[in-house]
């Protein structure tokens, strides 16, 4: 861990923690922008999935950036300007489609964090250490599902949601700060050679990865920053400090779950092998909230809490993934493994806005999220059986 303990490296997972807290605040906030700007938890799957999309179509931009320009300038540059920027659009909110502005720009702020660290690892640390130190840092990362949660509902209760966005502005400026005076570029950026997308597709190994990639993370993400609070109070009535609770117990299981990553996939023996048994708890679980959505508040906390776990699958396909790309197409190649992940999450929350409506039209809450849950079983199943295809890579 000591290639971890590095100011840039720190500076760099600062930034993927607000990259966490900004895509999932927006669950404990649901009742109160419903309040004072009229905003529908369509508007917000909406608002939410206008996040992912901007930080999915910025993933190949700033793979050329990271090559050309450096992690440096490109995370530091793109978190001031969206992320700080679209805190203070948010700040100053009187509209729902003022917040769809807000969360586009802090999507395009939030872009390069996690990819700027992983581009570091890439070329300056050994391919055996990949999956640890990208694990460990989804794992400090993943702080910020915490904070956005029951620390988020404090801060309101005590200051207000305005000045606590204002704050949130300041806050991700000075990070923006640190990463300008302490991430340092591999030695090499500047003079990477020219790499079209077809040489990265053309990697028959990715192709049966690519699909689990697209739908893996999207139920943790968008439940986690979405449908956990309008599911827990409108099954159950819960307040925000009792999403506030349940949403952190999510966030938790996400920091434990990365850090397990790394050891897991070298007890189990293989990536491969880690990212089938992930999947296959992740598949279960979903099944569990399709098949007894309204059964009670402690279940559905502890099977919303598994599926925060079940996040960490994130940096083990990656991992899988990233040991079929030959150095020359680090750059690029993680940056468009990512596009798949992101703009899954953002298609399917786009997605999950008429099924819910749709549900909720003609059944009761309970199973109207039911059917919510299983439109995300479904492609997950799917990619997991497709993702059996897959070869077993040289890396543990």
């Amino acid at each position: 861990m000591r290639a971890f303990l590095t100011a840039g490296t720190i500076a760099l997972t600062l930034g993927y923690v607000l990259s966490q807290f900004y895509r999932a605040f927006l669950a404990v906030l649901t009742s109160t922008l419903q309040t004072e700007l009229g905003a529908t938890p369509g508007d917000l799957a909406l608002s939410s999935g206008l996040w992912f999309l901007t930080f999915a179509l910025m993933q190949l931009p700033i793979g050329w950036a990271l090559d050309r320009v450096g992690p440096r300038l490109t995370s530091s540059v793109l978190l001031a300007l969206g992320g700080g920027g679209g805190a203070a659009v948010f700040a100053l909110a009187t509209q729902p489609w003022h917040l769809h502005a807000a969360m586009a720009l802090i999507g395009i702020g939030c872009a390069p964090a996690l990819m700027a660290a992983y581009y570091i690892f890439a070329h300056d640390h050994p391919r055996a250490a990949f999956t640890t130190l990208a694990a460990a840092v989804v794992g400090f990362g993943s702080l910020g599902n915490i904070l956005g949660a029951a620390p988020l509902v404090s801060l309101i209760h005590a200051i207000g949601w305005r000045p606590a966005l204002w704050l949130l502005a300041a806050l991700t400026l000075a990070v923006a700060a640190l990463q300008l005076l302490s991430v340092r570029d591999p030695a090499h950026h500047g003079g990477a050679p020219q790499v079209r997308l077809s040489q990265i597709l053309t990697l028959r190994a990715l192709w049966f990865i690519l699909p689990l990639f697209a739908v893996s993370y999207a139920a943790s993400a968008a439940i986690r920053g979405l449908w956990a609070g309008p599911y827990l109070r409108d099954v159950f009535g819960a307040d925000d400090t009792a999403i506030g609770r349940a949403t952190l117990v999510m966030g938790l299981a996400m920091v434990i779950g990365s850090f397990v990553a790394g050891p897991a996939a070298r007890l189990i023996g293989s990536t491969r092998r880690a990212v089938l048994a992930g999947h296959v708890l992740a598949v279960a679980t979903l099944a569990g909230l399709w098949l007894v959505p309204g059964h009670s508040l402690a279940l559905a906390v502890l099977l919303l809490g598994l599926i925060g776990l079940t996040g960490t699958n994130y940096a083990l396909v990656m991992a899988h993934a990233r040991s079929f790309l030959p150095p020359q197409l680090v750059g690029r190649g993680v940056t468009l493994l990512n596009m798949f992940s992101i703009g899954g999450v953002g298609v399917m929350q786009f997605a999950s806005r008429p099924v819910h409506a749709t549900a909720q039209a003609l059944n009761p809450p309970a199973q109207a999220y039911g059917f919510l849950f299983l439109f995300f079983l479904v492609p997950m199943a799917v990619g997991l059986g497709l993702y059996l295809r897959t070869p077993e890579s040289g890396d543990v």
